[in-house]
């Protein structure tokens, strides 16, 4: 029987509330419409969700600028509308997740209203003050960290944006408030936390400045236009030496180790997983998070065998060998910050052999797969072509900034907002070929436009009656890991270490062996592992094949269609 945790065997399914279901068709995603996709996602095979931010929120960053941490957003329902959800997934064996933002509130936060109220408030050493402002620091999103407040007048540090004030984590009384917090939704009955943004929380106590010759504008601008190798590696410089000395500081640990005891107070193996890909924030294993991202294998153009093998090494190798316990990796392609899988990772030669090859990646790996909601049915990309249409106010600042600063021309700004911008990724799900996409009534204006290609096949309606679309591929594929031990806890072992056209590895447990191989290429392979011992003197039976192949015995020796994927039983 399997010693592991449930977050280690499971599949978590990430949900963008505000893009997932409409369950009052006001164009706007919520508990309501979500809890009536839970048997959707059952069938699916998921058996966690981490839900992005539902808390109140005045939105300038899409609900992560918080204004009250023990409650839920008007516009997704009631305390007792997400209860329902929690206890209906429940009911399914689905477990929750919740987004965590430790790093900062909205700036309409009771507490933040308090602060800069006077300097004398009870809570006026609860976010970070100063006289003036002390170097050239930039928020990542929106240009200057520094902003002046007339009620106090002193000026406030945000990473993010203005909207966005950071807590003053060296202040007790902040910890201790946002552990109660922590607790109230941990005694509902959630099952964990994903971390926002873990290393922003403290800030270089020297308030050293950065030495980049231009502002966040010009740096974006420099990182549009920058075209040779020279030049990007510069831009790769230039992004490091701007906020080197407002993340990773001293600190974080020991207030992740204080977090972690927090949810060791609580049955039920509540979990932590971190937006960070640096394995030290895992601590010896058993002190801080439970899991990272592995976020090196997704941050490429374009994913090869080669990386993949070097991304396993590096990530395993550490993982594996923490002090007290060995670690566990966690995988993903995709979430609401970063282009959509299908047009990340795909070409328009390819685009449904690749995305059904990255799936499998993400789903035969040693580790915990995240999926992104949409992925599923080969959700795309959708550009922006009009200013009024963004969200994200990370895009409107932008687009702005380079017109009227830079005399950049509308209609190029437009194109570079579109690219940017984390609209493109955030469309409402397509779950019919009707109006909307089925996500609200004909009569809704959704909060974001809809991907016109829903009507070409892009939704789940659709795709459930056609049983060689994505949909179905996923069910398949997530059944097969269902089923097998070995790609559930087997540990790992690449095999054909040279190959660049392909990828293959076995998983391997007490109860089972299986073989991988993924065909990254458009030709037709001939492969040999008789010379691997735990294949030559064994029978293999595929399990699970995304060509035309029959189930049943291969030897050793046989070949695989262009991007297959065959997942083979290695029995002794």
């Amino acid at each position: 029987m399997s010693k592991l945790k449930w977050w280690q065997t499971a599949v978590f399914y990430q949900i963008y509330p505000r893009s997932f279901a409409d369950g009052n068709n006001d164009g706007i995603g919520d508990f309501k419409g979500a809890t009536e996709k839970l048997d959707y996602l059952a069938s699916l095979g998921v058996d966690a969700i981490w839900l992005s931010p539902h808390f109140p929120s005045p939105n300038w960053d899409c609900g992560y600028d918080i204004s009250d941490y023990c409650n839920v957003a008007p516009e997704y329902g009631s305390l007792d509308d997400f209860k329902t959800f929690l206890h209906e997934s429940h009911k399914r064996n689905i477990r929750v997740i919740l987004d965590l933002v430790l790093n900062h509130t909205s700036d309409e936060h009771p507490w933040f209203v308090e602060s800069r109220s006077s300097r004398d408030n009870p809570k006026a050493d609860w976010y970070v003050w100063v006289d003036s402002p002390p170097n050239n620091w930039q928020s990542c999103f929106d240009g200057d960290a520094w902003t002046y407040s007339p009620e106090r007048g002193q000026y406030y540090y945000h990473y993010f944006m203005k909207q966005q004030p950071d807590l003053n984590w060296h202040n007790p009384a902040v910890k201790q408030a946002m552990w109660d917090a922590v607790r109230f939704w941990l005694d509902m009955g959630v099952d964990g936390y994903r971390l926002d943004a873990i290393g922003t929380i403290f800030e270089d106590p020297n308030l050293t400045p950065h030495t980049v010759p231009m502002n966040l504008a010009g740096l974006r601008r420099f990182s549009d236009l920058a075209k040779t190798p020279d030049e990007l590696t510069l831009k790769d410089k230039y992004w490091n030496d701007m906020f080197k000395n407002q993340w990773g500081q001293a600190g974080i640990h020991e207030l992740m180790k204080e977090l972690r005891a927090v949810l060791d107070e609580y049955d039920g193996d509540r979990m932590l997983v971190g937006e960070d890909d640096n394995i030290d924030y895992m601590g010896n294993g058993k002190d801080e998070l439970h899991l990272v991202f592995n976020f090196p294998l997704m941050k490429v153009e374009k994913i090869t065998p080669g990386h993949i093998r070097q991304n396993q090494q590096e990530r395993l190798g550490r993982i594996e060998n923490l002090s007290a316990e060995k670690g566990w990796p966690c995988n993903t392609l995709g979430n609401h910050d970063s282009s959509r899988m299908y047009t990340r990772y795909g070409n328009k030669l390819h685009g449904p052999e690749l995305a059904r090859l990255h799936a499998a990646l993400v789903l035969t790996l040693k580790g915990t797969p995240f999926l992104y909601n949409g992925e599923e049915i080969g959700m795309t990309d959708y550009m922006l072509t009009d200013i009024s249409q963004v969200k994200d106010t990370m895009g409107t600042w932008y687009y702005h900034a380079i017109v009227t600063d830079m005399g950049v021309h509308p209609d190029e700004a437009i194109l570079r907002t579109a690219e940017m911008t984390r609209d493109k990724n955030r469309t409402p799900m397509h779950w019919t070929s009707g109006t909307n996409a089925g996500f609200s009534s004909k009569d809704a204006n959704t909060w974001l436009p809809v991907n016109p290609n829903f009507k070409d096949g892009i939704n789940v309606l659709d795709q459930e009656k056609n049983p060689s679309s994505l949909l179905h591929y996923y069910k398949h594929l997530l059944r097969i890991r269902k089923e097998s031990p070995a790609l559930k806890e087997g540990e790992y072992l690449p095999l054909h270490d040279e190959a660049g056209e392909y990828f293959a590895f076995l998983r391997q447990c007490a109860e089972q062996t299986v073989l991988v191989v993924l065909n990254f290429s458009a030709s037709t392979l001939e492969l040999d592992f008789s010379s691997i011992k735990e294949i030559n003197a064994a029978k293999m039976r595929s399990i699970f094949s995304s060509a035309e192949r029959r189930t049943g015995e291969i030897a050793s020796k046989f070949k695989v269609s262009p991007f297959e994927v065959l997942i083979a039983e290695v029995n002794s």
